[in-house]
């Protein structure tokens, strides 16, 4: 497996081919996804090669928005599928990567440490201190594509899917689960000043 050069290509293609538009999925959410997977899955005692196949699949989870925004995971499995065999990933470990990708679909439905990794480190940020300005980018891209029209269906949105989302590592429940309780008070407490 040339892990490095696969990492390497798919950066310059998400550089060169993801639309300006994404202000959210974008290059900066994918290596930041890479980074806590890196972090999240050291913490939680992942081998090398379950490691790496764990950041295979962060640096490709979003690629599919090359193509399209609807089915991006599944978009990202085919070009992951197409890639892969080039830099020496057998079979077994492209089937397990895709797995992962799927993962991160909404609702994060992981069965394996390796996906709980994975679909912690896509959310890090609900548990962040830069929660509010990576929301913001969101928001934009939310607007763009339709899904909100204004700041209060945006932070309705927001109140929802925080209520809905858990982390599955107990690094990321550890380090993250309490920040993320008090970001979701504060959007609830700035939609009752906006009744």
């Amino acid at each position: 497996m040339q892990f490095y050069s696969a990492i390497r290509t798919v950066v310059r293609k998400l550089h060169d081919e993801l639309p300006d538009w994404l202000t959210y999925h974008d290059y900066d959410h994918v290596r930041d996804v890479y980074r806590m997977a890196r972090e999240i899955g050291k913490a939680e005692g992942l081998g090398d090669l379950q490691l790496k196949l764990v950041l295979t699949a962060a640096i490709l989870h979003d690629i599919g928005f090359t193509i399209s925004n609807a089915n991006h995971e599944k978009l990202s499995c085919d070009i992951a599928r197409e890639l892969l065999p080039l830099f020496g990933y057998t079979n077994a470990q492209i089937e397990e990567i895709e797995g992962l990708i799927m993962a991160t679909a909404i609702p994060h439905k992981p069965t394996n440490l390796a996906q709980m990794v994975l679909c912690d480190a896509d959310l890090d940020y609900l548990g962040r201190d830069d929660f509010f300005s990576r929301g913001d980018q969101l928001y934009h891209e939310f607007l763009h594509l339709g899904i909100v029209k204004d700041r209060k269906s945006w932070n309705m949105v927001q109140v929802k899917f925080l209520n809905q989302h858990r982390y599955f590592t107990q690094t990321s429940i550890d380090s993250r689960a309490s920040r993320k309780a008090a970001h979701l008070q504060a959007i609830e407490k700035q939609l009752e000043e906006d009744q």
